[in-house]
C-alpha cells in the first residue's frame, strides 16, 4: 500500500451526525409543513454531516474526468475502436462534450487526466499522470500489476486534493475508456458473485446480437483471472481499468477532506463499490446522482444500499449524469439556509409537530 493511500485512509472519518440533528431540527422550523420538502430535506442533512457544517456551502464544483485504454478492446466489445479515446479526449480539452457543456452550466471547474491512455497525447488542457499506455487484455492477462493499480489510485487522490486546493467544495468524477463497461462488468461480477448476463449492457452502443459476445470474453476473463472477491485490490489490477483505480482514489481523497462526491453512471458506481470495499467510511460522502441504462448498474446500487436522483436514461458517462444532478444539491443547501423561519416570517402555527 502507498503512502498516500495509507495517508488518506487513515484520515477518512464518517459524517457528523450531530450537525445533521441542528440541520434537521432547523428544517422543522422553516415556513413549511415539516417534510413536505422530502428528499431535498434529506439531502440537506446528508450535506450538512459531509461538510460538518449546519449550512453547508457546495459551490463552486469541480469536475474531474480520467481517460484510460483497455486492453480487451481487442476482442471487439465496443461499438468504437480503440482510438476514440484520445480523440474524445482532445474533444473535451477542445470543450466540445457533453460534460463540457454541463460543467460549464454550473460553473464547474474541469480537469482531464490522462491516467492511461494508449497513445500519447499533447497539447494544453489535460493532466498527464499516465500509469501505462491502457491495461493488458483480462482475457490474457492481468490488466495491470498492484503497483500500477496503486499509483492509479494516487493519481485520483492527487486530483481531488487539487480540486480542494482549488477551491470547489463538491466533486463530481467521470470517465472515458473504450470497453470500459466491459471491465466495470468484470470487477462487478467478480466483487459481487452475480451472474454476468444480468449484468451487460449495449455500453458505448453495440447491437443486441453482440451481448453474448461481450458476455463470453466477461465469462473468459473471470475464469482465467481468478480473482479473489475478497480482496478489492486483486479484483481491480486484474480486470479493472487505470481510470477506475483513479476514480476510487478520487473518491477517497474527497472523504478525506470532507467533500461530497455526486457519483455518475455504471463505470463510476464499480469504482465507488470498490473504494468502499478499500474504506467502509467513504460511503458516507457518496451521493448517487442518476441510474444508467447499464444493466450493471441497478446491481452496483444495490449493493451499496444508493438511491440515485435521477432516472433520465443516460448511458453516456463522463460525469454527466452527475453534473445534472448537481442543482438538487444546491437547492438542498438554499433552502437551508434561505427559507425563512415561522418566527421570522411572522407566521402562526409552526410548532414542531
Amino acid at each position: 500500500m502507498s503512502s498516500t493511500l495509507e495517508h488518506t485512509l487513515a484520515r477518512i472519518r464518517g459524517r457528523d451526525r450531530q450537525i445533521g440533528d441542528r440541520a434537521r431540527t432547523h428544517l422543522d422550523t422553516l415556513t413549511k409543513p415539516p417534510g413536505s420538502l422530502g428528499r431535498l430535506e434529506a439531502l440537506a442533512i446528508e450535506l450538512a454531516e459531509i461538510r460538518g457544517e449546519a449550512f453547508p456551502d457546495i459551490t463552486p464544483p469541480g469536475v474531474l474526468v480520467f481517460a484510460a485504454d483497455h486492453g480487451v478492446a481487442a476482442e471487439g466489445v465496443s461499438a468504437f475502436p480503440q482510438e476514440v479515446t484520445a480523440q474524445m479526449v482532445a474533444n473535451f480539452v477542445s470543450r466540445g462534450a457533453a460534460i463540457n457543456v454541463f460543467a460549464s452550466q454550473i460553473g464547474a471547474r474541469l480537469e482531464v487526466v490522462d491516467v492511461g491512455v494508449a497513445s500519447e497525447l499533447s497539447g494544453e488542457g489535460i493532466v498527464h499522470a499516465k500509469v501505462r499506455p491502457g491495461t493488458g487484455n483480462i482475457v490474457d492477462t492481468d490488466a495491470m500489476t498492484r503497483d500500477e493499480a496503486m499509483q492509479a489510485i494516487d493519481v485520483g487522490i492527487r486530483a481531488a486534493e487539487r480540486m480542494t486546493a482549488a477551491g470547489c467544495r463538491c466533486l463530481i468524477v467521470g470517465e472515458m475508456g473504450i470497453a470500459n463497461t466491459t471491465a466495470s462488468s468484470a470487477v462487478l461480477a467478480a466483487l459481487t458473485d452475480q451472474e454476468v448476463c444480468g449484468l451487460i449492457g449495449r455500453g458505448t452502443g453495440i447491437a443486441e446480437a453482440r451481448l453474448a459476445h461481450k458476455a463470453a470474453v466477461i465469462e473468459r476473463a473471470l475464469a482465467a483471472r481468478q480473482a479473489k472477491a475478497d480482496d478489492a485490490l486483486d479484483v481491480l489490477c486484474k480486470l479493472g481499468g487505470l481510470e477506475i483505480a483513479a476514480m476510487s482514489g478520487a473518491y477517497l481523497g474527497a472523504a478525506a477532506q470532507r467533500m461530497p462526491v455526486i457519483v455518475d453512471g455504471f463505470i463510476a458506481t464499480v469504482a465507488a463499490l470498490i473504494a468502499c470495499r478499500l474504506c467502509p467510511s467513504v460511503r458516507d460522502y457518496l451521493i448517487f446522482g442518476h441510474r444508467s441504462q447499464e444493466p450493471g448498474h441497478g446491481v452496483a446500487l444495490d449493493t451499496l444500499d444508493a438511491s440515485p436522483l435521477l432516472d433520465l436514461g443516460l448511458r453516456l458517462g463522463e460525469g454527466s449524469g452527475a453534473a445534472l444532478a448537481y442543482p438538487l444539491l444546491v437547492s438542498a443547501t438554499r433552502m437551508l439556509a434561505d427559507m425563512a423561519t415561522f418566527a421570522s416570517a411572522g407566521i402562526a402555527g409552526g410548532e414542531v409537530r
